[in-house]
């Protein structure tokens, strides 16, 4: 008999336990909502009803296949229907999505499609040259192609090739509309596939579970406050964190997405007074685009627009002048670890009253959890021990909670090791503030050790933002016989704009302490990834690079003296 009388009878059963994935939010949008407008990309139009009888479709297709549970379907293309269309079609046969980066080279295509066990490959043909490469190096002739023929796209010589037996819409005709696809009986059922950048070695596989994705898309809507019927505009790509799980969050709201497929200052201005968006996403690079874009393709609207940024910390500077065009920003914090965002600046009123300037430095923190997280903390690095909220003290954020990956693609030691004490590791490193908000001050492996003190390289970074000419910025380390390392800058100047070496670093001098300051400043364009982040990797092994052939050529020349 139990100890406990509530433990007794009360079981879960059919009437009060269902399992939790995103997919419900599709089925509701059909049914009440189903003339909505769903998507919209150029001149094609879906509502939910029609949008929900494709990706049905879609999944009956696939388990014509013979494709079902834990089966991996790679989907390569743009921000368009398809790939929305996936998010739902994939899993309802019960397959993984594994939506790739479009940008990969043909080496690391072959190494995912290998690694991760594809059986289909939906690929849109504007990206044919890298993924016919992709395929010889694969070798296995047993994949399903499925070609994404998009003739809004812009293509190039040698793009726009067919690779499969047939194109995506006569492979959803291919499928019955009645088709009987069910929700998953268990919710830890993987969903999704995503890989990280592979800055050092292979890209390593994430797998996401559909109970995680669910409360993500329940957390964005509290968190992000959005209210039914957002209109919003897809400029995260897709294949970045599920986009961020907007795909599966504006089901829930039964919004309008727009599709973008070429992500420019000109299409997100056009697009906000065109489909009256209020809502979109988008690195800071995307924010940096919209304050930096020519005054003839900037436009002005009269309704509010929310945007919420990701990636790099961003400047102060950039957030005030993106705030000044008439978007209100929500800056977050996540990985591709945690579905996403799990961190945001979420905004007290007595803020309000504060300076411009003021309110833009707030903005750029990462502030505290998403309501779907159970935790996070930053700790001393190497252990699970609270760091003071002092705002001084840098330590490791620490993550748990439902948003958190099942692991990573057979990789149980890497696994092992990023949930280390019961927390998943980010490796960034943070400071608490007094009143528990976080903020990032660089990657573990981007701090620079200079003399024995700790420079952040985005505090750098942010000083080198309030420049009038600097677009973009980025610092790492660069070897220096005295001090072990120094700071040295890269620069890419707006355009028209111009800038010395003495400048910039005169100007860091009058803006920072001493040390902090960038000992060298190169300039030019700055190596940047499909989702607009810099590129710091490249940056390190350049200057590496640089620091041996100086060191050959020293040797070169003191042999011959």
């Amino acid at each position: 008999m139990s100890s406990n009388a509530y433990d007794s009878g009360l079981d879960k059963n059919a009437a009060n336990y269902v399992s939790l994935s995103p997919l419900s939010f599709m089925q509701r949008a059909r049914d009440v909502f189903p003339d909505y407008p769903a998507v919209i990309y150029g001149y094609r139009r879906y509502n939910w009803r029609e949008s929900y009888d494709r990706c049905v479709r879609l999944a009956s297709a696939l388990d014509n296949l013979g494709i079902g549970v834990g089966d991996t379907v790679t989907v390569i293309a743009a921000n368009t229907p398809e790939l929305f269309e996936a998010h739902y079609g994939v899993p309802m046969c019960g397959a993984v999505l594994n939506a790739m980066n479009t940008r990969l080279d043909a080496d690391t295509i072959a190494y995912i499609l290998d690694h991760s066990d594809a059986k289909v490959l939906i690929t849109d043909t504007q990206f044919s040259p890298t993924m016919k490469a992709a395929l010889e190096l694969h070798g296995r002739g047993d994949l399903h192609i499925i070609d994404i023929v998009d003739d809004q796209a812009q293509l190039k010589d040698g793009e726009g090739e067919r690779l499969g037996s047939m194109d995506y819409e006569a492979f959803l005709n291919t499928g019955q509309p009645d088709f009987a696809w069910t929700l998953p009986t268990d919710e830890w059922q993987a969903l999704a596939l995503n890989y990280t950048s592979g800055t050092s070695g292979r890209p390593k596989g994430v797998v996401y579970h559909h109970r995680g994705s669910y409360l993500m898309t329940m957390g964005t809507v509290v968190g992000w406050g959005l209210p039914n019927h957002p209109t919003y505009l897809y400029t995260v790509p897709m294949f970045h964190c599920n986009g961020w799980g907007h795909a599966w969050t504006m089901a829930a709201v039964t919004g309008t997405i727009v599709c973008c497929r070429y992500t420019t200052a000109k299409a997100v201005f056009d697009a906000v007074v065109e489909h009256k968006i209020s809502h979109f996403g988008g690195a800071p690079i995307v924010l940096g685009m919209l304050v930096n874009a020519p005054d003839e393709e900037k436009k002005t609207f009269d309704h509010p627009v929310k945007a919420m940024t990701a990636g790099a910390p961003p400047p102060a500077a950039v957030l005030e002048q993106v705030q000044a065009l008439g978007f209100e920003v929500m800056h977050v914090y996540g990985l591709t670890e945690t579905y996403g965002h799990v961190l945001h600046c979420a905004w007290q009123d007595q803020w309000d009253a504060l300076p411009f300037d003021e309110q833009a430095e707030i903005k750029s923190q990462q502030g505290v959890r998403f309501p779907m997280m159970e935790g996070i903390i930053v700790a001393e690095v190497g252990t699970a021990n609270p760091v003071p909220a002092n705002g001084k003290v840098l330590g490791e954020i620490l993550i748990r909670g439902n948003a958190v990956m099942k692991g990573y693609y057979k990789a149980p030691e890497a696994t092992e090791t990023a949930f280390a004490d019961g927390w998943f590791h980010s490796g960034d490193l943070a400071v608490v503030h007094s009143n528990g908000y976080i903020q990032i001050k660089d990657r573990l492996k981007d701090v620079i050790i200079s003399g024995g003190e700790n420079i952040s390289s985005v505090e750098v970074e942010g000083v080198l933002y309030k420049h009038p000419s600097v677009a973009l910025a980025a610092v790492v380390a660069v070897p220096d016989e005295k001090w072990g390392e120094v700071p040295c800058a890269f620069v890419e100047l707006k355009p028209d704009a111009t800038a010395t070496e003495e400048e910039i670093i005169a100007f860091c001098k009058d803006n920072m302490a001493g040390f902090k300051r960038p000992k060298r400043v190169v300039f030019g364009d700055l190596p940047k990834t499909s989702t607009g982040k810099i590129q710091k990797f490249v940056l390190r092994d350049q200057v590496r690079d640089q620091a041996r052939d100086q060191a050959r050529d020293q040797a070169h020349d003191q042999v011959h003296e």
